[in-house]
């Protein structure tokens, strides 16, 4: 169960594609260490490129109120894909994540779950279990570090691990390049330069020791909530071992009125 769970909340919070950007996008990217791509010289990295990029990402972060989504997941690990789930998400900004997850070969709902800010209850509904735990569970089943701002950030398309702060710039013709070191990871940032979509992002391990790199890339734009929002993303995750995500929302809708009431059946029992 645990490690369902670890690709469920993996699922639900990454993403990547094969579009002519990205096809651009990897060509200007390493293997491994991206930030040293964008090492440029303050005379070429100007302040003022530096705040107005700053500007741009700020514009194009998705703000909300409540948010609610049907995604296809498509899963596959060292052993091969795994059987294809449905995930149905409500979420209400800063406050409640409720999650379903269903197995389409059998159309059935097999886990559901429930997240605030200082825990998270989760059900087995074919072993009719419940688990209660507090928050840093996120973090114990899938080793990085979660925290309820960062998987409401990572389901609705924000940019995660990235310290806005101290960055550093390269902007292109076609694209533009955002590379940051927040405390857990180093983080490359692409954008196209027209539209400021943020198209990929590419994390490192701050620590060398523990290796962990991620690719994450967003297609499939419309426009949504007054912006724009990527209904088609992939993972693509390296530590000792890969795993590759993909997420097709089917549906999505913005600030509607939603209920996320969370109830444990009298006979599960707690594991």
């Amino acid at each position: 169960m645990k490690f369902l769970l670890s690709l469920i909340l993996l699922t639900v919070a990454f993403s990547f594609t094969q579009c002519k950007s990205s096809k651009m996008i990897t060509k200007a990217i390493a293997p491994r260490d991206t930030t040293k791509l964008v090492q440029v010289n303050n005379s070429d990295d100007s302040l003022i490129l530096v705040n107005s990029t700053r500007d741009n990402i700020k514009k194009s972060t998705i703000d909300f109120n409540t948010f609610s989504a049907k995604i296809k997941l498509d899963i596959e690990d060292a052993k091969g894909k795994k059987p294809d789930l449905v995930a149905n998400i409500r979420m209400i900004k800063d406050s409640a994540i409720w999650i379903s997850i269903s197995a389409t070969i059998l159309n059935v709902e097999v886990f559901r779950v429930f997240i605030n800010k200082d825990s998270v209850i989760l059900l087995n509904k074919q072993e009719k279990e419940v688990q209660y735990r507090s928050i840093s569970y996120l973090q114990e089943i899938t080793d990085i570090p979660f925290d309820f701002k960062t998987l409401q950030n990572l389901i609705i398309g924000n940019p995660v691990f990235f310290d806005d702060k101290n960055v550093t710039v390269k902007k292109y013709d076609d694209f533009t390049l955002v590379s940051s070191a927040a405390k857990d990871f180093k983080n490359l940032l692409t954008y196209t330069t027209k539209d400021n979509l943020l198209q990929h992002s590419k994390l490192d391990d701050v620590d060398p020791l523990r290796n962990r790199t991620a690719d994450f890339t967003y297609d499939s734009y419309t426009n949504a909530n007054g912006g724009v929002f990527s209904t088609y993303r992939q993972i693509i995750a390296t530590e000792k071992n890969k795993l590759d995500v993909r997420m097709n929302f089917k549906q999505f809708e913005f600030n509607k009125e939603l209920s996320v009431s969370f109830s444990v059946p009298k006979n599960y029992k707690k594991n």
